[in-house]
C-alpha cells in the first residue's frame, strides 16, 4: 500500500538519477531516546513524515514502516501530515532541528519541496523519498526513491481494458476516479492509463474527477457520475478505497458492479480482493505498501555514506477475478 517525476525526467534523471489530516501530529519516537546525531543509546534515528491515513493501503504502509524500524533497531520519529503539505514541511523542519540521521517521507503532492529539501541538504541530513516522487529538477536534494512505478500501474490498468474489449467496435464509456490532485500517483496513473488506451478510439473517458483516495469521496463522486452519465461501461479508480466507495454508489443506483459497470482498481488491499471474489471488481493492479524493510535497509546505507541506487522499485502484479480467491488468504493488508 510511486511519478510525474518519472515522466518529466525519465530520460535524464532515471538514466543518471531518479526519475509513488488539522495540525501535524507531533514527531513521536518509537522508543524513548535523545535527539541528535544518533540517539542517546547509539541507535540510528529516522524521521518519517507520512502522508496521512487516507486509505487501507496507507495504514498498511505505516504499520510496515513502524514494524520494520523496531525490528531493525532504528529509532523512528513519526509524523502524520493528515494529507496537508504544510504539515509535512513542518514535520521535516522539526526533524532537521532534532538532527535526525535520515529523513524519509511520502510527498503529499509532487511540487513545492525544494526549499525544505535544501534545508535538509545544508544540514547534512540525507533524504529518502518513499512511495511518491517529487518534481524537483535538483535530484541532489534526495538520495534515492523507494516505491512503485505509478505510470506502469496505469498502463497495466489500460492494457487490461484494451484486452477485455478486444474485437469490440462499440463505444466504451469510461469514468475515472483520480487520486489526490497534484499527487504523483494521481498524475501518473492517469497518464499511464491514457497512454495505454489512446490507440483505440472506442475508449472514451467521459468524466474524470478526484476522489482524494478515500472511500467516502469515491462514493460521492461516483454518485455524481451516475447522475450525469446514463451509459457508463467502465470505472477506473486510482485506488481500491475509491473503487469500493464507488461500488456502493453503483449498487444503490440499481446497477451491478463488475457486470453492468466493469471496475478497474489499483492497490490490492484485502477488501478489494473480497470484492473481486464477489465479482464486483474485475481487476486490481497491485501497488505494494510493505516498504518498511527496504526503507530501513536504505536508511542504514545512506546514513553510513554508502552508494545506493537512485531508484528502488517494489515487486507487484496484476490480479483478476479468477485469481482473487487463491490470492486472498496471503494478502497482508
Amino acid at each position: 500500500m510511486a511519478h510525474r517525476a518519472l515522466r518529466i525526467i525519465a530520460a535524464a534523471a532515471l538514466a543518471g538519477s531518479v526519475l509513488t489530516a488539522c495540525t501535524t501530529e507531533p514527531a513521536t519516537t518509537g522508543t524513548t531516546g535523545g535527539a541528535g546525531k544518533g540517539s542517546s543509546d547509539g541507535k540510528l534515528v529516522l524521521g518519517f513524515a507520512q502522508v496521512g491515513a487516507e486509505s487501507g493501503w496507507r495504514t498498511a504502509n505505516t504499520k510496515s514502516v513502524r514494524d520494520a524500524a523496531e525490528k531493525a533497531g532504528i529509532e523512528l520519529k513519526f509524523s502524520d501530515a493528515q494529507q496537508k503539505q504544510e504539515n509535512q514541511i513542518k514535520a521535516i523542519r522539526t526533524f532537521i532541528q532534532q538532527k535526525v540521521d535520515v529523513i524519509a517521507f511520502s510527498p503529499v503532492v509532487e511540487s513545492g519541496w525544494d526549499t525544505v529539501l535544501k534545508e535538509a541538504k545544508n544540514a547534512g541530513i540525507p533524504v529518502i523519498l518513499t512511495d511518491r516522487a517529487v518534481d524537483s529538477q535538483d535530484t541532489s536534494l534526495y538520495r534515492t526513491f523507494l516505491g512503485s512505478d505509478f505510470v506502469k500501474e496505469g498502463e497495466e490498468a489500460g492494457k487490461w481494458l484494451v484486452k477485455e474489449y478486444e474485437g469490440t467496435s462499440e463505444p466504451i464509456n469510461v469514468v475515472e476516479l483520480q487520486g489526490t490532485t497534484g499527487s504523483a500517483p494521481a498524475n501518473d496513473r492517469k497518464a499511464g492509463f491514457a497512454e495505454a488506451v489512446k490507440g483505440d478510439p472506442k475508449f472514451k473517458v467521459v468524466a474524470s474527477q478526484t476522489g482524494d483516495f478515500t472511500r467516502a469521496k469515491g462514493k460521492e463522486v461516483m454518485q455524481a457520475f451516475l447522475k450525469s452519465h446514463e451509459d457508463i461501461d467502465v470505472l477506473y479508480a486510482h485506488n481500491d478505497d475509491m473503487a469500493l466507495g464507488a461500488i456502493q454508489a453503483i449498487e444503490e443506483a440499481g446497477k451491478k458492479p463488475g457486470t453492468d459497470i466493469k471496475v478497474i482498481s489499483v492497490d490490492g488491499i484485502k477488501d478489494a480482493f473480497v470484492a473481486m471474489e464477489q465479482k464486483k471488481i474485475n481487476v486490481v493492479v497491485e501497488c505494494n505498501p510493505l516498504l518498511g524493510d527496504q526503507l530501513m535497509e536504505l536508511a542504514k546505507k545512506v546514513a553510513a555514506g554508502e552508494d545506493v541506487p537512485r531508484r528502488v522499485e517494489t515487486k507487484e502484479g496484476v490480479f483478476t477475478q479468477d485469481q482473487a480467491a487463491a490470492a486472498l488468504p496471503s494478502r497482508q493488508y
